[in-house]
């Protein structure tokens, strides 16, 4: 025997349990709450960042003339017109000296030791020269391998000193005992090598207080001069 059921007036089958219509029917679901103050400030955020892009592509446009150092320049040195060249640098407000004052430049002195590369600034120079002021002497010395340190350039600071070439000159009585002295504990070289040649050749100028200038030079002819340089003093 055949058992049926009877269909639904509406023509539609009824679903167990009492369901009718399709068996799987999605349950309402809340609408999404809406957060306009999270939202507006991604805008801020975004139309913030954007501003800044801006201002530093236009920022890093704006370029300025400074004065650039290409040659190496001693503490107390005036500074050549060979040692300065124009370069174009991003304006960020740090007070580089202007090109337009390149002229002035070369009136002055250098108060530390200038490298190639750097970009000047005014805390850089001087207008005076304390370290061939009065009282100071160039004194000029033809020294040999073993009395001077090697590359040594201008700029270095070194100390003079007085090494006796014998045994002659003793110390406390003791025979033998070369008396060796500083005669200038920090002296500036400000030229290593003769100028119209190209290898060094032993010849050193460097700064003295005037009152020893006459000793070391003539310690200098005699041999008895050696240098020792002093790289934190620079």
């Amino acid at each position: 025997m055949r058992i049926s059921e009877k269909p639904a007036q509406d023509g539609r089958a009824v679903a167990p349990n009492g369901f009718s219509g399709p068996s799987a029917r999605k349950l309402p679901v809340p609408p999404r709450e809406r957060k306009p103050a999270l939202a507006a400030l991604a805008v801020f955020l975004i139309l913030i960042g954007a501003l800044g892009t801006t201002l530093l592509v236009m920022r890093t446009g704006d370029r300025v003339s400074a004065v650039r150092i290409v040659e190496q320049v001693g503490a107390g040195e005036l500074i050549p017109a060979s040692a300065i060249q124009e370069v174009q640098i991003a304006d960020t407000g740090i007070d580089y000296v202007s090109w337009k004052f390149s002229d002035q430049v070369e009136k002055t002195y250098a108060a530390v030791t200038l490298l190639p590369g750097t970009l000047l600034t005014d805390r850089m120079v001087s207008k005076s020269n304390s370290a061939l002021g009065p009282g100071k002497a160039i004194v000029g010395l033809a020294l040999k391998d073993g009395q001077m340190p090697l590359e040594l350039a201008k700029g270095d600071v070194v100390q003079v000193i007085y090494v006796p070439s014998g045994p002659k000159e003793t110390t406390g009585g003791q025979p033998g005992a070369a008396t060796q002295r500083v005669l200038s504990p920090e002296s500036l070289v400000t030229r290593v090598g003769d100028p119209g040649s190209r290898s060094s050749s032993g010849l050193i100028s460097v700064v003295v207080d005037a009152s020893v200038a006459p000793t070391v030079a003539l310690y200098a002819s005699n041999g008895q001069i050696a240098l020792i340089a002093l790289p934190g003093a620079k």
